[in-house]
């Protein structure tokens, strides 16, 4: 599909990658796009003063230095209805759904909700977010983790982590780091994914 085009790239300051497509944030706020375009999700040559990248399934994601957001590509769910969000200080894309993190700790979610994946908007004092294929979580300023998801046991494993500064979400998994350096996961590993036990901070 061409998402590994690359090389010509220059002066990037921020990547992201969706199933089929590359984004890079250069420096100076433009945003480079190479891959499928099949639904518009590399359109994102008259993007201006953004300051983060996020890549969906089919979708591109870019947070305005004022804290606006601008959405490209595939909204058969709704997952690029952006445009009323302010305040907004990260996002994350995940296959059909946006998050967005507010000023406040709070955060804002459109796009499909079929497994509570959106089911995040009583959050509070939240520092960070990740969107998996089909699930969201947020890291709270008290290095707690919250989760949202309609797998119980992937949430009851997320609800017991402490110490967390970094989280991450896969397709159907999630991957926090930990204040001294270990690396926790949940959820499925199909594919070996979760096997992490052996990781430690060098």
């Amino acid at each position: 599909m061409g998402q590994g085009n690359t090389a010509h790239w220059s002066d990037i300051a921020a990547i992201s990658a969706g199933s089929y497509h590359s984004v890079g944030l250069t420096r100076d706020g433009h945003v480079l796009a190479v891959g499928s375009n099949s639904a518009g999700q590399c359109n994102t040559t008259h993007w201006s003063d953004i300051i983060a990248v996020a890549a969906g399934y089919e979708h591109t994601v870019g947070l305005r230095r004022d804290g606006t957001v601008v959405a490209t590509g595939a909204n058969s769910s709704g997952q690029c209805n952006t445009a009323d969000w302010r305040d907004i200080v990260a996002i994350a894309a995940g296959s059909l759904h946006t998050l967005g993190l507010r000023k406040d700790g709070t955060v804002v979610a459109v796009g499909s909700n079929s497994s509570d994946q959106c089911d995040c908007r009583s959050w509070q004092n939240i520092t960070a977010i990740a969107a998996g294929g089909w699930h969201s979580v947020g890291l709270k300023s008290d290095g707690t983790v919250v989760d949202s998801c309609g797998d119980g046991v992937h949430r009851e494993e997320v609800d017991n982590w402490k110490n967390v500064i970094a989280i991450a979400a896969g397709g159907k998994h999630t991957v926090a780091l930990m204040a001294d350096g270990t690396v926790a996961v949940a959820g499925q590993n199909n594919d070996g994914q979760c096997n992490v036990a052996d990781w430690q901070l060098f």
